[in-house]
């Protein structure tokens, strides 16, 4: 039981770096370009993953969480990048493009994973025919795996993070999009967010979140892989 779960931490770890890393990375990038200099200044802009991971989020949480449930359930987070908005030269309209850079990152880092898990089906085909299969499944099977995860995972982040709820990035995209004085509003729930988020995820008897994401990320993949199975 325990090898086994070890087995998947060691295909789960390296795209889930990658998706909270990049997403990272690329609020940063954003925040710089429209004036902030904040987070690049503290190194946020970087694909060095230890300077985004907040070693209680991003590392016990998740693998307690995913061993206690057997492999069936992880949460996690990185450290939050600083966003100085007195320094951005549109505040409000830019807080929301900074927003919405993580997400976006995401989406292309599932559309990158989805091309090279087609790549690697194919060369598994040639292999195949080649009469090579044996030789190389030890690599080809691992890496695929590892690849419908990077998929799964940065759809998963895409669409939760796209939730218009606050401090979630798509609650600073809405917040962006409204009038002043309904963004004003609208961003007192913020303090209440993560409660918000909390009773839809798993007090919500009508288990809407989870009724809605969970075939989202499964019809996503199925599309971006061309894999029918999903």
């Amino acid at each position: 039981m325990m090898t086994a779960i070890l087995k998947q931490i060691s295909i789960l770890i390296l795209p889930l770096l990658f998706a909270m890393t990049l997403h990272e990375s690329a609020h940063a990038w954003v925040a710089d370009k429209k004036g902030d200099p904040t987070a690049r200044r503290l190194g946020r802009i970087s694909l060095n993953p230890w300077v985004h991971v907040d070693l209680f989020g991003t590392i016990i949480i998740p693998i307690l969480l995913f061993m206690v449930s057997g492999g069936s359930a992880m949460f996690g987070w990185a450290k939050p990048v600083p966003v100085n908005t007195r320094n951005l030269r549109r505040p409000k309209q830019d807080m929301a493009w900074v927003a919405a850079a993580g997400p976006g990152m995401n989406l292309f880092l599932a559309l990158a994973s989805g091309l090279l898990y087609r790549l690697m089906l194919f060369a598994g085909d040639h292999f195949y025919s080649a009469g090579m299969a044996d030789s190389t499944r030890w690599f080809l099977v691992p890496v695929l795996l590892m690849l419908t995860f990077s998929i799964q995972f940065n759809l998963l982040l895409f669409f939760f993070n796209l939730i218009p709820i606050p401090p979630l990035d798509g609650g600073r995209v809405l917040a962006g999009m409204l009038p002043v004085r309904q963004a004003s509003q609208f961003l007192r729930i913020e303090p209440y967010g993560m409660l918000l988020l909390l009773f839809f995820f798993y007090v919500d008897p009508l288990g809407v979140m989870p009724g809605l994401l969970g075939p989202l990320v499964d019809r996503f993949t199925g599309i971006i892989s061309g894999d029918s199975i999903h």
